[in-house]
């Protein structure tokens, strides 16, 4: 059998340490009961030479399938079975690898060097992609920023690892948060909408959810995902993202100044406006001013890419993206239905990552256009793939003036419809809606 041999150019390559490497393994068949400590936190790919990736993959396929103890004799015959006994250096590597641990007790630290050592490689192979990327010098620079902001998460994001959470723990965790919720009221509850009706369904968007607004076109979407935007930068006073792929900044902001000085937005458009206007105008400039509100209006991006700029944002609270069939996936899907599904997963993790509440508008198919009653359902999300199943909260809005433009009594009211929401129950909502404004309101049905 041949012994473990590697070039002086290989040693140079990457860096690793072939003594960790050896010691954690040698501790291993040393005393197998130590795989058990190290399994979740210690993968094949950590290791750096050929020989003890496929060595380690042999232990711990001996671990999975159980009925077999792991020791000299039954890793030589794994290895065998697997066709990579020579490869692996042998009975005798197998002897050398026990002889040489300086101590078992230490093995927590050898695995801390391999795991440093991985992530240096990582690090290195990113940034070789990234070189790669910026000589080929294929596509915007933006994408390429965005790219490569991105390979560097990602080997951050693998570097984290997590355990088992104990149920006491948790519960622990859970009375905490019920003992607030009694001191602080609703300021303990998740992130609010402002409309009073719906929070009550919702008890509050929670960290991480995935909150889709169906609606058909003109129906008001856009305008009551930025309504909700607004309430939350002005009473949390933390930061809300919005990614908007259909307006540009500026017809953004124009919407959101209209609903908040209650000035007709088609007079703002066209700048006809009174003293009184501006006046009104001015405050609502300040207030707004005041909110920590950040726009995006590039096209077709994709949820890597938000996820690169939402890296850098403080104090976030709120993400709003308008809208989904807009957005393009990180990779080549062959139709457009998976194409959305892949889109609604990624955004769904992009929330959980954050730790935030992600809101995305999204456009119904005709279906309601063919029914004599035109209320939306689940059913009718357009190239619907996976978004009811990724969806946290699915919220459908409709307003029967829009089909009745003759009954007057209907003009002013828009019904929010909670099809789906994971975390409570569902119903409908009577809101206010102001064209003009673009502005939903809270309905007082009670009086």
């Amino acid at each position: 059998m041949s012994e473990l041999v590697l070039s002086e150019e290989k040693l140079r390559k990457m860096p690793f340490s072939m003594e960790a490497e050896q010691s954690v393994l040698g501790a291993i068949v040393i005393s197998p009961e130590l795989l058990r400590e190290v399994i979740n936190e210690l993968h094949a790919d950590d290791f750096y030479i050929e020989q003890h990736v496929r060595i380690y993959e042999a232990m711990r396929d001996i671990f999975v399938r159980g009925g077999v103890h792991l020791d000299e004799v039954t890793l030589r015959d794994e290895l065998v079975k697997n066709g990579t006994f020579d490869e692996a250096g042998g009975e005798s590597y197998i002897k050398l690898l026990a002889q040489t641990v300086p101590s078992v007790s230490n093995l927590g630290d050898y695995v801390k060097i391999i795991k440093d050592k991985a992530l240096l490689r990582r690090l290195i192979e990113a940034s070789e992609k990234i070189a790669e990327l910026s000589y080929g010098e294929k596509g915007e620079t933006s994408d390429i920023l965005d790219r490569s902001e991105q390979l560097i998460f990602d080997v951050a994001e693998k570097h984290e690892s997590k355990d088992f959470s104990h149920i006491r723990d948790v519960i622990l965790e859970n009375l905490d948060h019920l003992e607030n919720l009694r001191k602080n009221g609703e300021a303990a509850l998740g992130t609010q909408t402002y409309f009073s009706g719906i929070d009550k369904l919702l008890v509050g968007m929670g960290k991480g959810d995935f909150v889709l607004i169906g609606a058909r076109p003109g129906m008001g979407k856009t305008s009551f995902a930025l309504n909700i935007a607004a309430n939350v930068a002005l009473k949390t006073k933390k930061t809300v993202a919005i990614f908007s792929l259909e307006m540009s900044c500026e017809q953004l902001v124009t919407r959101m100044l209209s609903s908040e000085a209650l000035i007709d937005s088609y007079k703002l458009r066209k700048g006809d406006l009174n003293q009184d206007d501006f006046l009104k105008l001015a405050k609502a400039a300040s207030v707004l001013s005041e909110a920590n509100i950040l726009i995006d209006d590039t096209t077709g991006i994709t949820v890597a890419g938000m996820k690169a700029k939402l890296r850098r944002v403080n104090n976030l609270g709120l993400v709003v993206v308008d809208y989904l069939q807009l957005m393009q996936s990180d990779r080549k899907v062959e139709n457009r239905v998976n194409e959305i599904g892949d889109i609604t997963r990624a955004l769904k993790v992009l929330a959980k990552e954050l730790g935030v509440p992600v809101i995305t508008c999204a456009q119904l198919s005709r279906g309601p256009e063919n029914r004599t009653d035109k209320t939306p359902v689940l059913s009718d999300l357009r190239d619907s793939g996976n978004i009811e199943q990724d969806a946290d909260v699915v919220m459908l809005l409709y307003r029967k003036d829009y089909y009745d433009n003759e009954n007057t009594d209907l003009q002013s009211t828009a019904q929010c419809i909670i099809a789906k929401n994971r975390h409570g129950s569902t119903g409908k909502v009577t809101l206010g809606w102001s064209g003009q404004f673009t502005k939903f309101i809270t309905m007082d049905e009670e009086h």
